[in-house]
């Protein structure tokens, strides 16, 4: 079933242009695929390990290669560069907009770039790892958050999930950039596919130009008249049209209700019920990445080929391929399904993929061709399983639960939270991994640790996550509001107007009321006022 990109019946204005935009910022996901997946091929390439070895003898190949050491640094020092920039993007977000801190974070991302490209020996092709995944993180965490403040609610969910889209894009581009250049016997056998990424960046730089900034951040400015001009380019309406004069006062009210009740700090983040939402975002994010889906794009090229497998390079072609097909009915479930329904189908089906794919890995000799094909065959059906679920969905769920005032705080945290269990699992993986004094060597059995994490994503999101399909991002904060147990929200009905709990009046303490009860004032201040109209014109 096509994904509907139709509004509503009786929806006002134009959808393509947020949706064209949505889009188009999604591409930033390109970068942070590409560049996650492309280290995989390189460290497996012979003229890069010749290039690049300071003396160290592969016992498996007998051929110059790089220690585990070596290896747990290279590729984790990208995920300690994103853990900062995500935490580095709310500050930057709230002070040069959306828009300028996209453009800046690809900036940063360059230089990253540059410093791997020149390199010649580890320290510098490190310090390049680490300044790409700042950017990298800082592009994460910000993407998100534009595609959130500037979708319509009824298609926010596949809007947002198109990110991670973008990222098995890219994750499927470098593997078949690094296939391309792997039998090269010079530098442009690394060179090239590390390049390339100027490409993605420039591209992003230069889109972003000429998109707005969103309007909700524009409103946190207290710029009315340009969040209304941002909105209407958005949604293809004039600035005095009551559709957009509507939307643009919800925003607004439900802000100055949020600064009404005090500015937030990053402590407030975790308190209370904004507290709840930051561990429901952040166990969410990290535990996407426990479901072990990048030891197969950090460390698949090398796995496969440990395991046996000829052409070890096609197959992560293969498996990119399956990530990049199978995001597509994602995109539709997260908004048919919804979020709770789509989270739970995912976490049930990797969980049994990752315990198959254990259990034929470990019986199974590396000269065992059924069971090399059993294997392969399982992984790629457990990256469906994660791609039309747990990988957009992440992304789509954190970008949606958090209130406009602490929004850019809380998604840095959450976003980090990815990146710190993702530099977690590129650390420890070549010493649970690998073969060698002092490593585990658990090859295959490694997949008994990811379906274990999966096991556990089915009980959080039964307990944890609210659904919020079809909500705009106010109506999620009544949501959360009102709603104390996840497993109840999906019988959630909207009734709060944030311009009617502004004209409570001055004479409640908003810090002190519940948002139920302050909407039981301000209907029954609505009502009087009804029955004097009525009152009025009998007389």
């Amino acid at each position: 079933m096509p994904i509907a990109l139709r509004p509503p019946p009786g929806t006002e204005g134009k959808a393509w242009p947020a949706i064209l935009v949505g889009f188009f910022v999604a591409f930033g996901g390109v970068l942070f695929g590409y560049d996650t997946g492309t280290i995989g091929g390189i460290l497996a390439m012979p003229y890069w390990l010749k290039e690049f070895s300071t003396g160290y003898i592969d016992p498996t190949t007998g051929m110059r290669g790089i220690t585990s050491d070596q290896k747990s640094e290279i590729v984790s020092l990208l995920s300690a560069g994103t853990f900062f920039g995500a935490l580095t993007g709310a500050p930057t977000g709230d002070f040069l907009g959306r828009r300028f801190g996209l453009m800046a974070s690809t900036v940063v991302f360059c230089v990253g770039v540059i410093l791997q490209t020149a390199a010649t020996a580890i320290p510098t092709f490190v310090a390049g790892r680490f300044f790409a995944g700042f950017g990298v993180g800082m592009i994460s965490m910000m993407i998100p958050l534009y595609q959130s403040e500037t979708a319509p609610k009824w298609i926010r969910g596949t809007i947002v999930g198109a990110y991670q889209l973008a990222i098995t894009i890219g994750l499927l581009l470098a593997a078949v950039v690094d296939n391309a250049t792997k039998n090269r016997d010079d530098t442009g056998s690394y060179r090239i596919p590390i390049a390339v990424q100027f490409a993605w960046a420039l591209i992003l730089f230069f889109g972003m130009l000429l998109l707005p900034e969103t309007p909700r951040m524009w409103i946190k400015r207290g710029r009315p008249e340009k969040a209304a001009q941002s909105l209407s380019r958005l949604r293809r309406l004039p600035v005095d049209h009551p559709a957009l004069v509507e939307e643009l006062s919800e925003i607004t009210a439900n802000h100055e209700y949020e600064l009404s009740l005090g500015k937030a700090t990053y402590l407030d983040c975790f308190r209370g019920n904004l507290g709840k939402r930051l561990a429901t975002g952040c166990l969410l994010q990290a535990l996407q990445q426990l479901t072990g889906v990048n030891f197969i794009f950090y460390y698949g090229t090398s796995y496969f080929t440990s395991s046996g497998i000829k052409n070890s390079f096609i197959v992560s072609m293969i498996t990119s391929s399956v990530n990049v097909a199978s995001t597509f009915p994602g995109l539709w479930m997260v908004e048919a399904w919804g979020r709770r329904p789509l989270l739970l189908f995912g976490a049930i089906g990797m969980a049994v993929c990752q315990f198959i794919v254990a259990g034929v890995g470990t019986g199974a000799g590396t000269e065992n061709l059924a069971a090399q094909k059993a294997l392969i065959a399982f992984v790629c059906i457990y990256i469906f399983f994660f791609a039309c679920s747990w990988g957009p969905s992440a992304w789509v769920v954190t970008g949606e639960i958090f209130p406009l005032k602490v929004r850019a705080k809380s998604l840095s945290m959450t976003t980090a939270s990815n990146w710190l269990l993702n530099w977690a699992i590129a650390y420890a993986t070549p010493y649970m991994v690998d073969s060698g004094p002092g490593n585990a060597n658990l090859q295959s059995k490694v997949f008994f640790i990811w379906g274990g994490f999966c096991f556990v994503c089915i009980f959080f999101v039964w307990s944890m996550i609210y659904e919020t399909k079809g909500l705009s991002l106010e109506q999620v904060d009544e949501l959360y509001a009102k709603v104390g147990k996840a497993w109840q929200s999906s019988k959630f009905v909207p009734t709060v107007s944030f311009q009617d709990v502004q004209d409570v009046g001055a004479g409640v303490d908003l810090r002190k009321s519940s948002l139920a009860d302050i909407e039981n004032q301000a209907m029954r201040k609505k009502s009087v006022g009804h029955e004097e109209v009525a009152a009025g014109e009998k007389l």
